[in-house]
């Protein structure tokens, strides 16, 4: 992987993390279509990149985080469904993937959902933005749902916190909040593994660094636009964006095109 792809993927994943659209997919494609051969490195690559929209969460949010040790609390509550059912389900989940038609018709199926997900849950009842320890584990089951790739963490989450009755606005932002150990957790564990494993060498550690400065800046813009748009729009846009990336995939797959998942 040289440094154009190593930024052209940071970009992807800069803006498909926080959106619900799922990054796994666009991945997909993006590898695809700059002839990025998958290797451990760019598997490696494609996780840790994640630290630096990680770290565009805490610098846009800095105060919240300072908030309370409750904001801590639950989002603990919030992260622990996920990592007990990863952990259980640890190879059932590598299976899935490295399958992409389960990517694809995750992406179609999620973006029907997100097509009728605001009248679904529309409510007379006045929303709320405040996520109670009740609302951040139910949140936490549906962020497990995200376990299948194509789904979206971001769209399950949201998805669940729309289910609690939180406004769009608070919805997206604890989804953020919630991103942090969780993505935290598996960008570490992913990068101990490979360098316990290969080890980092001269060449991609810069490789690696750049990576996570254009997902963090890019991440930054990203965050900052959809919480404008989807509290003014919705999600069916998203919907509709999700059904075509994902039957544009069964499409490639079907045509003989080789996918991977980086």
């Amino acid at each position: 992987m040289d440094f154009f792809q190593a930024i052209i993927l940071a970009i992807v994943e800069g803006i498909t993390e926080y959106l619900p659209v799922s990054s796994t997919g666009h991945m997909i494609i993006a590898s695809s279509i700059l002839g990025i051969a998958s290797d451990e490195f760019v598997k490696m690559f494609t996780v840790a990149i994640q630290f630096g929209a990680i770290l565009s969460v805490i610098v846009l949010y800095w105060k919240r985080f300072f908030q309370s040790f409750d904001f801590y609390l639950k989002l603990a509550v919030a992260f622990i469904p996920s990592a007990v059912i990863g952990f259980l389900a640890n190879d059932f989940i590598d299976a899935m993937l490295e399958n992409v038609i389960v990517v694809a018709i995750s992406l179609v199926l999620g973006g029907i959902v997100l097509l009728f997900i605001d009248k679904w849950l529309e409510n007379e009842e006045k929303k709320s933005d405040e996520v109670t320890w009740q609302k951040a584990l139910v949140i936490g089951f549906f962020q497990v749902i995200a376990m299948i790739p194509g789904v979206s963490r971001s769209a399950a989450t949201i998805i669940g916190g729309l289910s609690q009755k939180l406004s769009r606005q608070a919805a997206a932002e604890f989804s953020f909040f919630l991103a942090v150990p969780t993505m935290f957790a598996a960008t570490a564990y992913k990068m101990l593994k490979y360098h316990l494993n290969f080890g980092f060498t001269q060449e991609n550690i810069p490789v690696l660094v750049v990576g996570n400065v254009v997902a963090f800046i890019v991440a930054m813009v990203a965050i900052k636009g959809f919480i404008s748009f989807l509290t003014k729009h919705g999600f069916q846009i998203f919907g509709w964006y999700r059904i075509v990336v994902g039957l544009a995939i069964l499409g490639l797959y079907f045509a003989g095109i080789k996918l991977e998942i980086v």
